[in-house]
């Protein structure tokens, strides 16, 4: 009897069918450390951050790691893009720079 329990809870949250998956984590927590206090308040956090953002609290920390990523990968491109634009920038500098000079020079040798 007791397999046949087990199999049947085990088959419900394998097969995704069990409806309230804010409870996993807390039930989880209350089995392993005893701890109801601690149960609760996991399940309180976890319907806040659900009716907040209409996720559950894994999807919510994933999404944020990713848009962190994301923004840690943007700031590199946009320091590297700077890099090359300040390169650019002295490059062109120059060449203008040795353009002058180069017509200074012509204006000097024409006019002599």
């Amino acid at each position: 009897m007791k397999k046949l329990f087990l199999s049947l809870i085990l088959l419900t949250f394998l097969t995704g069918c069990f409806q309230s998956t804010a409870m996993v984590g807390p039930t989880m927590t209350l089995v392993s450390s005893g701890n109801l206090g601690h149960a609760f308040g996991t399940y309180l956090t976890n319907q806040a951050v659900e009716n907040e953002t209409g996720m559950q609290t894994h999807e919510f920390i994933v999404k944020k790691v990713e848009e962190q990523q994301i923004k840690t990968k943007d700031y590199k491109i946009n320091k590297e893009l700077s890099k090359i634009l300040e390169n650019n920038i002295e490059h062109k500098q120059l060449v203008i720079l040795l353009q002058n000079n180069i017509k200074k020079t012509r204006n000097v040798i024409n006019s002599n």
